[in-house]
């Protein structure tokens, strides 16, 4: 701490010393919102929102899959209602992203509304006036005319003035009269206007991103061949609305898998029995009573209802099964979902049967599309296409907790309170079935058979109306960026003078806004084009 100067006069007791100016309610809005505004809080909010979207990778999304998120929680007690508190499960949809997003789109419209205002009265206002010593200039050259070219200093400016509007530059003219009339020309307001046109179209696709999310839906759907699906709430197997979307705007379209076909790679060694092709062929309908067109889903190739788009996203197998009670009653007919888990299809199985009687019943295991055995003599699966089918299962009885009310994962079946009827530990053994086949359960259950086989796929369902909007958006911002990249402000004087002996001496100066590499690249050109314009050697150690 410095010493208190002796020297100095002492301060009167009663001097309340100086009085500072209190910042007051108005002052400090002002100030907030000069800090909001700023080009580095935008830059900071825009990095924050893509930190703020990391957990939306990390942890199961509600919107996505509620049943996950449900058993995420159940088996996390000690942390997961915390996460559940944070809205770590519902990201995109919480207050704290919402508010970054809503920050960060007020800081954007806060910068630009200014730059764009001060950029508009740059573009109507004139080039600076010209400097006195020009050879101070980064770039600085001269031309001599010969007094027997008959160019006054007037006339030097007036054609420098013309070839300059010829390259792109605003030029103004000043003191034609004078003994040394001059020019200011200035160029490359693009830049900034490429600038400003990034940031607006970053303002773009926010709102369109929004508009999106608003009002837009996202579903899914499993569809075993010749199910039809039609569009609405009940026919999804998961829906995510928009924060406003009404049900009432979904459109009544209809479409039938016929059939669904992938072919395999057989003629390559390194990549045999990979996919190559995925194709569904649908009947659908716009409308109840719009006739049935075909058409073609393939991978990356959707179709579209107006703006609902139909993407492929998963195929597999669906066994036939017909499952028997003890009562001697079919308690379930149908196709059954089976989730691929490898390359070669081989699927978990996953059979509820609550209707059965006097027992429900549960079967678990996989199917495999071409089974064959190991020399332990366990079945495994050589190949995707249904070569050899093959059904491995074990069965349960006892009550699935159905009917408690707390939903389900219909992929899963918990057979902590159940009984086990048959496994490979167990007396009967596991289930084997082949297509065609029926296996009969032990203690009188019932019974199960493999009727057949059809494939599935899984689709995307997805209206995004902001999706046009944000086409567009990103197409200007990279052409506003490119032009904010490569395109230069320049600005460029030029002095005209008569000397006694009839020569006219020009002098010229180029100034950049900023780095500019091409600087000297572009004094040369514009010596080359007035030496053209004078029939003078374009060379200036010629002269």
């Amino acid at each position: 701490m410095r010493a208190p100067d002796p020297a100095a006069p002492a301060r009167p007791s009663d001097d309340p010393g100086p009085t500072l100016p209190a910042l007051g309610a108005a002052g400090t809005l002002r100030w907030a919102w000069t800090q909001l505004t700023s080009m580095r809080t935008a830059l900071f909010l825009l990095l924050l929102l893509a930190v703020a979207a990391v957990p939306g990778s990390l942890f199961p999304q509600r919107p996505a899959n509620p049943a996950v998120v449900t058993q995420y929680i159940k088996d996390r007690p000690d942390y997961g209602p915390a996460l559940e508190a944070l809205q770590l499960f519902d990201v995109y949809s919480s207050a704290w992203f919402s508010a970054i997003y809503l920050l960060l789109f007020i800081s954007l419209i806060g910068c630009v509304v200014p730059r764009a205002r001060a950029h508009y009265k740059a573009m109507r206002s004139q080039p600076p006036r010209t400097p006195k010593r020009l050879s101070r200039l980064p770039e600085y050259g001269t031309l001599v005319l010969p007094a027997d070219a008959g160019i006054p200093a007037a006339v030097a400016i007036a054609d420098a003035a013309a070839a300059l509007k010829n390259r792109g530059y605003r030029v103004e003219v000043r003191g034609e009269e004078e003994a040394l009339p001059s020019l200011g020309a200035e160029r490359g307001f693009l830049k900034e206007a490429g600038n400003l046109l990034f940031h607006t179209s970053l303002i773009g696709v926010l709102l369109c991103v929004a508009i999106g999310g608003l009002f837009g839906f996202r579903g899914q759907k499993i569809l075993i061949e010749g199910e039809t699906f039609v569009n609405t709430l009940v026919g999804y197997d998961n829906f995510a609305p928009g924060t406003n979307f009404q049900s009432s705007w979904l459109q009544p379209f209809t479409m039938t898998l016929d059939t669904f076909a992938v072919r395999f790679d057989r003629e390559s060694t390194r990549q045999f029995g990979q996919p190559i092709d995925f194709t569904a062929q649908l009947r659908t309908r716009d409308s109840p009573d719009a006739d049935q067109v075909p058409r073609t889903l393939k991978v990356n190739d959707p179709v579209y209802f107006g703006e609902v788009g139909v993407f492929l996203v998963g195929n597999g197998y669906a066994p036939v099964i017909t499952v028997r009670d003890g009562n001697g009653d079919t308690a379930f007919s149908g196709p059954v979902v089976a989730i691929p888990n490898d390359g070669v299809y081989t699927s978990t199985v996953v059979i509820k049967v609550p209707d059965s009687r006097p027992s429900q019943l549960g079967f678990v295991g996989f199917f495999l599309p071409s089974a064959i055995k190991n020399e332990e003599g366990v079945a495994y699966s050589f190949d995707p296409d249904p070569l050899n089918p093959q059904l491995n299962l074990n069965s349960y009885y006892g009550d699935l907790g159905l009917d408690t009310g707390v939903p389900q994962n219909v992929y899963n079946l918990d057979v902590k309170g159940l009984t086990q009827l048959n496994g490979r530990e167990l007396p009967a053994k596991g289930i084997t079935l082949s297509p065609g086949g029926t296996y009969t359960l032990p203690e009188g259950k019932g019974s199960i058979s493999f009727d057949g086989l059809k494939r599935y796929i899984g689709v995307d369902i997805r209206s995004t109306p902001g999706q046009t909007g944000v086409l567009v958006f990103s197409s200007m911002a990279v052409a506003g960026l490119m032009a904010s990249l490569y395109v230069n402000r320049r600005r460029v004087w030029v002095r005209a003078g008569t000397h006694e002996d009839g020569r006219t001496m020009v002098e010229y100066g180029l100034l950049a806004r900023g780095e500019d590499h091409r600087l000297a690249a572009e004094s040369a050109a514009i010596r080359t084009m007035l030496a053209r314009q004078w029939q003078l050697p374009e060379d200036p150690n010629d002269v």
